[in-house]
């Protein structure tokens, strides 16, 4: 028997060894992308073929799919606390965001299998870690209609996911499982490195693959010049030895590149933004959409292998700066809530482009734009990359945040920060922001209004809590994450996202005829109100002509008027 045993298990060994591992991609000379099913099926054969690959399922998608998390480590250990302790960098690397743009997702394909089989490297102290597909319901929503001016490959999914939505906008509303889950996984990992595959839209030229870093004065400190000096140069000089002449992300303002373009601006909604509130390097590739699938994917494939060595290369200093970073956030004491680029300082990047032209179009008979292939040119372009930051904040000590806001205090948990429930019922002394004006977009926007130019105006009074209200220390890392989240007039703020809508509309109110009586008793008792009253009448004729706005100046500056009213509920301590 013991026999029989072995004989079968060296047949099981041969077969599995002989298992065949080539990717759609391959198979069909660079022409076809994996289905979702292929890609998970995929990974699953690999984790049983090599014991370095983990392959898990970590919280839910839209489309009703698990998310999957693909992990290579050499060393067998999959638990991230561990591999921390360990001293181990990790490199997480998101795939089809926009499965229209599925390069990554084949490129990861291939790579995780070369590595295991020898065919490519990963350095012993560097942990890759893959979300396969990260929006299934795009992913499985196939079609060769989509992306119409991309070349390649001949069927994919589709931008939104499985409610539409655009998940490189939700990464800090998360309005979607696939983000719940993705900040799940993200804390989980805690990675040093995060690279979100895409591929871009816009502008002809040479160049197969650009980059997106995130903005290195928004990462800030000793990251962001790392980021700036030494990170992306070493980037570009391992793909120019591949081969690849890599530039910033093309995110041109003119009709053509040509005069140059600003920086992406990656507010935390986008991933790269994100990750910066953590303390991680971004990075967001994007292949060129008119360059054939095939190049796309070796390129990507190339980026990848670049970002393993580097950070193999530079590990600990990127763990000593991480390290810093979260220290310096824990007690740092003022925080910028935005950017703003100086249009008068740039760098100059070499750019090789097409030259541009004008035609009469086919369509219409007007002038339209077009690029010459037979003409290109290789010159220096203006590239802003300062920004200046603004609107600086002071944290304060703690927020409370009053249990009925459910929504923000999953989203604060979801993402691992620390809060305490208050054990009783209290009144504090407590700062407190009203919002005293605020545009809103007139169409929807990834299922909000998103409200902007928000201004506020600050008290301080004595709000009574209930026990179980939540009381948010700003002494942690996710202290960045707290203030460009609670402090309203951040960009990307819950307040800017909708969140706190509800104290926008008014709630209570008064019957003018019977409230007339009372307050004109309310001003006999109250002489400093009908001085008030008074001076309002004489510097504004519109408002002496209005009884009714008269009355309500008085319920306004009365107790009678709700205290929730435009009162932001999120408290400072």
């Amino acid at each position: 028997m013991r026999n029989l045993l072995i004989a079968i298990a060296s047949l099981w060994a041969m077969a599995a060894n002989g298992q065949d591992f080539t990717t759609r991609f391959e198979k069909t000379s660079g022409r076809e992308t994996a289905t979702y099913q292929e890609v998970i099926t995929y990974y699953q054969q690999l984790a049983k073929r090599y014991p370095q690959i983990n392959i898990r399922e970590i919280g839910s998608t839209d489309a009703g799919y698990p998310l999957h998390l693909v992990t290579y480590s050499p060393q067998k250990d999959f638990a991230f606390n561990s591999l921390h302790k360990k001293n181990k960098r990790i490199i997480l690397i998101n795939n089809g965001i926009h499965p229209g743009e599925p390069d990554g997702i084949d490129a990861s394909m291939m790579l995780l299998r070369d590595i295991a089989q020898g065919k490519a490297s990963l350095p012993g102290n560097v942990i890759l870690a893959v979300i396969p597909v990260y929006n299934i319901g795009g992913v499985l929503n196939r079609s060769p209609w989509y992306r119409v001016d991309q070349n390649g490959p001949d069927a994919f999914g589709s931008r939104g996911n499985a409610q539409n939505l655009d998940l490189n906008r939700d990464f800090i509303k998360a309005d979607s499982k696939n983000a719940r889950s993705f900040q799940q996984i993200y804390h989980l990992i805690d990675p040093d490195v995060f690279v979100d595959n895409h591929v871009s839209n816009g502008a002809d030229y040479q160049h197969i693959i650009t980059l997106l870093s995130t903005q290195y004065g928004k990462l800030g400190g000793p990251m962001g010049q790392f980021l700036h000096n030494t990170f992306e140069p070493g980037l570009y000089k391992l793909m120019k030895e591949k081969g690849y002449d890599l530039v910033p992300y093309v995110n041109h303002f003119d009709e053509t590149p040509d005069s140059g373009w600003v920086e992406f601006s990656d507010l935390p909604r986008y991933s790269s933004g994100y990750t910066t509130l953590f303390h991680t390097f971004g990075f967001v590739p994007e292949t060129h959409m008119l360059k054939p699938y095939p190049q796309r994917v070796k390129a990507t494939y190339a980026l990848m292998q670049s970002f393993i060595q580097f950070t193999g290369e530079h590990s600990e200093d990127i763990r000593q700066l991480r390290d810093q970073a979260k220290q310096a956030a824990s007690t740092q004491q003022r925080f910028p809530l935005s950017w703003k680029f100086d249009m008068n300082k740039y760098s100059l990047i070499t750019f090789k482009g097409f030259t541009s032209g004008h035609k009469p179009s086919d369509i219409s008979g007007l002038s339209r734009l077009y690029y010459d292939r037979k003409q290109p040119y290789e010159k220096q372009i203006k590239f802003y990359n300062y920004a200046e930051p603004g609107n600086f904040v002071d944290k304060p000590k703690a927020y409370i945040i009053p249990q009925g806001w459910w929504a923000v205090i999953d989203l604060l948990r979801n993402n691992h920060i620390h809060m305490q429930r208050l054990n009783k019922d209290t009144t504090i002394l407590v700062e407190v922001y009203h919002i005293a004006d605020f545009k809103t977009y007139p169409r929807p926007y990834e299922k909000h209004y998103l409200h902007t130019d928000i201004k506020v105006t600050t008290s301080k009074d004595s709000i009574h809590f209930l026990k179980g209200d939540y009381y948010i220390p700003l002494n942690q890392p996710g202290n960045r994450y707290l203030m460009e989240t609670l402090e309203p007039t951040a960009g990307d703020s819950f307040f800017a996202w909708n969140f706190f809508d509800a104290i926008l509309g008014q709630k209570e109110g008064y019957s003018s005829y019977v409230f007339e009586d009372t307050a004109a008793e309310y001003l006999k008792e109250h002489p400093e109100l009908q001085t008030q009253l008074n001076q309002k009448k004489s510097a504004d004729s519109s408002f002496a002509k209005s009884a009714s706005a008269q009355l309500d100046f008085i319920y306004k500056n009365s107790p009678y008027a709700e205290p929730g009213y435009m009162r932001y509920p999120v408290y400072r301590l």
